[in-house]
């Protein structure tokens, strides 16, 4: 059977189709348009209501235009999507570091991978599901992992492990910033702060079986959270989870 436009078997992505470098269909720019101008207001549109709300007729009224002169520029949402994803890991060049600095341990430069990365992942709640549906061969993206691939090979890792050292560290993240990301939308949403909508949860949690009695079991680790807040105890747990992949890196690195 022919696949057709809506075969998503048809969908490569925009970066390897060569539709990312075009920057209108003739004409000239049409009112003011221009495929970065586009792609940002794409970014500000999926910050402010998220890939449920984000349509291209949405998009064409952020942008004052009719959503005909949007596909002027891009041919479809997904490449549009795809093209947003890549821009908001272009807010990480900044924030790389030289894996080529050998007077900074890799271990702070992995540290602030993954910090730069997570951070990422809860200010942008949308990133997570288009980066784990897009094939992330964008230029920001590559940059990214580029650096990531070289700070990991100066672990002393044998290469045959490189591939799950970096998965280990950055799908962590990965979990870590998705979860982080949507709770806070969640409390945005529902017009309540962390540390307000985690005592309710866990209050409600506590008073219905059978997850009472799974609450019940972890008081002891709740014990140990003492009075931190939300904020807190996540930046407690992601540096200490983040210290178990780097001790067992070393562990790995040494063994090998």
């Amino acid at each position: 059977m022919a696949e057709t436009a809506k075969d998503p078997a048809a969908h490569t992505s925009v970066w390897l189709e060569g539709k990312a470098r075009r920057r209108g269909r003739g004409g000239g720019q049409l009112s003011g348009l221009d495929r970065d101008r586009i792609t940002e207001a794409a970014v500000r549109l999926l910050d402010a209501e998220g890939l449920a709300g984000f349509s291209m007729r949405r998009l064409a009224a952020e942008l004052n235009v009719t959503a005909m002169s949007v596909y002027w520029y891009v041919d479809t949402k997904d490449d549009l999507l795809e093209l947003a994803l890549d821009a908001a890991f272009g807010e990480l060049s900044e924030l790389l570091p030289d894996p080529a600095d050998d007077d900074v341990d890799w271990r702070d430069q992995l540290r602030a991978l993954a910090r730069a990365y997570r951070d990422l992942l809860v200010r942008h709640p949308w990133l997570s599901p288009l980066a784990g549906t897009f094939l992330n061969v964008g230029p920001e993206h590559l940059a990214f992992s580029r650096v990531v691939q070289r700070v990991v090979r100066r672990t002393g890792i044998p290469t045959r492990g490189l591939g799950a050292a970096i998965a280990a560290v950055f799908q962590f993240v990965y979990g870590f910033g998705t979860i982080e990301g949507h709770f806070l939308a969640r409390c945005t949403a529902v017009g309540m702060t962390p540390d307000d909508y985690f005592r309710r949860a866990m209050s409600e949690a506590g008073q219905v079986p059978p997850a009472a009695d799974v609450v019940k079991e972890a008081g002891d680790i709740m014990a140990a959270r003492g009075d931190d807040t939300v904020e807190e105890m996540w930046e407690r747990d992601f540096a200490f989870a983040l210290d178990l992949l780097i001790a067992g890196i070393e562990a790995m690195a040494e063994r090998g």
